[in-house]
């Protein structure tokens, strides 16, 4: 019974010296503080939990892991470091399951094409409507139908009318007056019919007659019992309003004639387009009635006043139109290329508008991300142009930005603004 305790007596002694003596313990070593705050899931940000290899108990993902902010070791305010984006962390095996892709900032032209709807109008300057300017009667109508092609100086019909002749008949009484004076060398009777003659050829000129007409009518020294009217240019029928042998007042409408070879396409933009426009610039017009359609044509004026529904201005366009292919009230598409030399560039969808600033996030390797504030100059077809931010040669997210965008928050790399 006595040797059993010296036993456990020597072995204790020889036991605690092989273990590393007699006395307290070692304290066991002190692991390095964790920079992870907890892990949660980035599609229930709610979820959070201490184990590393969790799963979200709503979705069944894997946890990831949310780091402590790093105290700044800069002097800037703390609002105004808890504002600016910082570095985060997706895995390169979570940003595939996800669909990250990337595109490069790269530089390259500025092209920026606009399309609008237009409509064809005929010009005003080549666009004439005949009112009668004398009460009478239609003697004889010349043309048919709208449609109708007439040549200048055709004429379109002929009008009786008394009033008409009454004062032709007084311009050549006072024509014979004049001729009278002069034979007789009576200086008053000659100027005293100068002057009548004067206001009767003005007032014959009010009444839609030429010049020719008034010449025709000294030369012949009679009155025509009806007056022509002629087309003024080549060109077609647009309107009759008339019919043989019917009475026309002053003012009433007869004819419309109107020139095609050239026209007008009045073309809608959007107001934050209008800036890009002026007098000059070259447009294509095509059209879906007319397939193979391509003209050329230039803006001649953009009208200064907004539609206040549409939130549209116009542009007038000029384009010739000899071959008859543009049509009175047809619609048009209207294409508008800008050249602004060249530019840093990155697709639209590797831009997040978030409200207050345009994120980009940036590829920093080994599956790191940087959030940063990008500065925007225009769009230019599917690429934005970008005057702050960004250079040349880094690579950003290019899909799949909402769910990265969801990864920075939950990790607290950017504000949600």
């Amino acid at each position: 019974m006595k040797f059993i305790p010296s036993l456990l007596i020597l072995s204790g002694c020889a036991g605690f010296a092989v273990l590393g003596g007699c006395g307290r313990p070692a304290p066991a070593p002190v692991a390095a503080k964790s920079d992870v705050a907890y892990y949660t899931c980035t599609m229930h940000p709610s979820v959070r939990s201490q184990d590393p290899d969790g799963k979200c108990p709503l979705c069944g993902m894997d946890l990831v892991p949310v780091r402590r902010p790093s105290a700044p070791a800069d002097t800037a305010p703390a609002a105004d470091r808890l504002d600016q984006p910082r570095e985060f962390t997706i895995p390169i095996d979570r940003q595939q399951m996800i669909g990250v892709t990337y595109a490069t900032v790269e530089t390259r032209p500025l092209r920026r094409t606009v399309r609008a709807a237009g409509v064809v109008a005929a010009t005003t300057a080549k666009h004439w409507d005949y009112v009668a300017r004398v009460d009478g009667y239609v003697h004889d109508l010349a043309v048919g139908a709208p449609g109708d092609p007439v040549r200048k100086g055709q004429v379109l019909m002929d009008l009786y009318s008394p009033d008409l002749t009454a004062t032709e008949n007084e311009y050549a009484d006072l024509l014979r007056m004049r001729d009278q004076g002069r034979r007789d060398g009576n200086a008053a009777m000659v100027a005293n019919a100068g002057r009548l003659l004067e206001a009767a050829r003005v007032r014959l000129q009010q009444w839609n007659i030429s010049d020719a007409q008034i010449d025709a009518l000294e030369k012949a020294g009679r009155a025509d019992a009806f007056l022509p009217l002629q087309s003024p240019f080549d060109g077609v029928v647009e309107e009759v309003s008339v019919h043989q042998g019917r009475h026309v007042s002053v003012g009433d409408h007869l004819v419309d004639i109107v020139d095609l070879s050239s026209v007008w396409v009045w073309a809608d933009f959007y107001e934050n387009e209008l800036p890009l426009l002026r007098p000059g610039l070259a447009v294509t017009l095509t059209s879906g009635a007319i397939p193979g359609l391509s003209i050329p044509g230039r803006i001649a004026v953009v009208d200064p006043f907004l539609n206040e529904l549409k939130r549209t201005g116009r542009a007038r366009i000029d384009v010739e139109n000899a071959a008859g292919r543009l049509r009175p009230g047809a619609y048009v598409d209207v294409t508008l290329t800008l050249d602004a030399g060249e530019g840093l560039t990155v697709p639209v969808e590797a831009v997040l508008p978030t409200g207050e600033h345009n994120v980009a996030f940036v590829d920093r390797g080994f599956g790191r991300l940087e959030p940063r504030f990008v500065e925007l100059g225009g769009k230019f077809g599917d690429r934005y142009q970008v005057t702050a931010g960004l250079r040349a040669g880094e690579r950003v997210v290019n899909s799949a930005n909402f769910l990265v965008d969801a990864e920075s928050k939950v990790q607290g790399a950017l504000k949600s603004w």
